[in-house]
């Protein structure tokens, strides 16, 4: 008599979770938006409206260049009258009442404290672009704002959007590698991309920004906090800043790129090299690809990406070894690692039950029972709209869990609640006292 085989119940799961959820949403109305900032993120959260119509309007930006205000605002027909060159402007316009449903902060770093303080006060519900906050204590103020408004507030920290983490949560949390003992989570900073917004660019001073581990690395607190699903007692941490120093600079370089330094034909981080050959990153000029070689050099010879990567006053860290411990004993150890050829993050996750790897694009569940291993890989389920998506499709889905939270007004529909943001910000701020201590801290419950 024939019988039937054996059902692989980790396979039928395993097939389960990797049905990603859809992008399109059906809201029951289309929210208006307001943008405090609008580079790069605030242009990357409001183009979930353009693919899905109805859902999303901006109605209102605030940025202190025109050129940027300008193009979103030809993009979505603002009026002038509210295209505003300063985000105060802005929340002085709303005194009298809101200017859209919600609003979108993703100015500058430093700025993004006095912004969404304000913005409480007046009501908004907001998406908030991490990190949250320039101090521990700045963030603390933020949640006991955001408990004493009870306004919505989802942070920016689109890697626990993605769906390749979100199916990794799934099999952790349906005990496919049964209980967690350990995480090794590293993140690739990857060389080119550290010499540009760490040691020239805009974060390359930690008290003119935030430290290393908050500016990169707070979506990494999140992500080790979120997976390990309990909270994280104690923290240590050691880095440093091992080649960007003015005693590493070689003999006979210049203070910039662009004066004759003889060791710019073969130096990886020529700004020469980078901005005007290769023309990389020139949005930070707010310079097309195409534009004159001239108007390139002119921002190389005038702005802090033209000098030389020795020569920057430069403390962020380009190596970070951390390790956490959290409740019931599991253990998390985190490295940030700027020499490297590729960036996308590496995670290894040891349970009692099996073993999942993942590099940010695929992983691989390994079963200690059976010895069958399980593989996962990114099946979208809008065709075509996961495409061009930042963070694995994390962008997107962030912006689409936020507008149906909000349409719904059920906070359970965002996957990162406030006061966990909060949480794994003060991981990351332990993380740097350790580091620049020498001590292990305990963090308070």
């Amino acid at each position: 008599m024939d019988t039937k085989p054996d059902r692989d119940e980790v396979a039928e799961t395993f097939a389960e979770i990797s049905r990603s959820q859809p992008l399109s949403l059906r809201t029951s109305r289309e929210i208006t938006v307001a943008v405090m900032g609008a580079g790069s993120r605030g242009q990357t959260y409001t183009e979930y409206g353009k693919i899905f119509p109805g859902t999303l309007r901006v109605v209102a930006v605030a940025d202190i260049m025109k050129s940027r205000r300008d193009m979103m605002g030809r993009r979505w027909k603002i009026p002038y009258a509210l295209r505003f060159g300063d985000f105060h402007e802005m929340l002085e316009a709303g005194r009298k009442g809101r200017l859209a449903d919600v609003l979108i902060v993703s100015l500058p770093d430093h700025l993004h404290y006095e912004a969404a303080m304000k913005a409480m006060l007046q009501g908004y519900d907001m998406l908030l672009e991490k990190p949250m906050a320039r101090t521990e204590r700045e963030c603390r103020a933020l949640l006991a704002r955001q408990h004493k408004t009870g306004v919505m507030v989802a942070v920016g920290h689109v890697l626990r959007y993605s769906p390749y983490f979100r199916a990794m949560k799934s099999a952790l949390d349906k005990g496919l590698a049964g209980e967690i003992v350990s995480i090794q989570h590293q993140e690739p900073v990857q060389w080119a991309h550290m010499a540009h917004s760490f040691v020239r660019g805009n974060w390359h001073n930690s008290k003119a920004s935030t430290p290393m581990i908050i500016a990169k690395s707070c979506h990494d607190m999140d992500i080790m906090r979120w997976l390990a699903g309990r909270r994280c007692a104690r923290v240590s941490a050691e880095g440093g800043v091992a080649l960007f120093r003015r005693e590493n600079r070689p003999s006979g370089a210049p203070v910039r790129c662009t004066d004759g330094c003889p060791h710019e034909a073969k130096c990886p981080y020529s700004a020469l090299n980078i901005y005007l050959r290769q023309r990389r990153h020139l949005y930070v000029f707010d310079l097309p690809r195409d534009c004159a070689p001239g108007r390139i050099l002119a921002k190389l010879r005038t702005t802090d990406y033209g000098r030389c990567v020795y020569d920057m006053d430069n403390d962020q860290p380009d190596h970070i070894v951390a390790t956490l411990l959290f409740e019931g004993g599991a253990t998390a150890t985190f490295s940030l690692d700027a020499f490297t050829p590729w960036g996308g993050r590496r995670t290894r996750i040891m349970g009692t039950m099996g073993y999942i790897e993942g590099d940010g694009t695929t992983f691989t569940l390994y079963r200690f029972d059976t010895g069958k291993s399980y593989a996962w890989s990114f099946r979208p389920a809008d065709e075509g709209n996961y495409k061009d998506s930042g963070h694995g499709g994390g962008d997107l889905q962030l912006i689409r869990d936020f507008l149906e939270a909000v349409d719904t007004r059920d906070f359970g529909k965002l996957s990162s609640s406030f006061d966990a943001s909060v949480e794994s910000h003060v991981m990351g701020f332990a993380c740097e006292r350790s580091r620049l201590s020498g001590q292990k801290i305990v963090l308070p419950d």
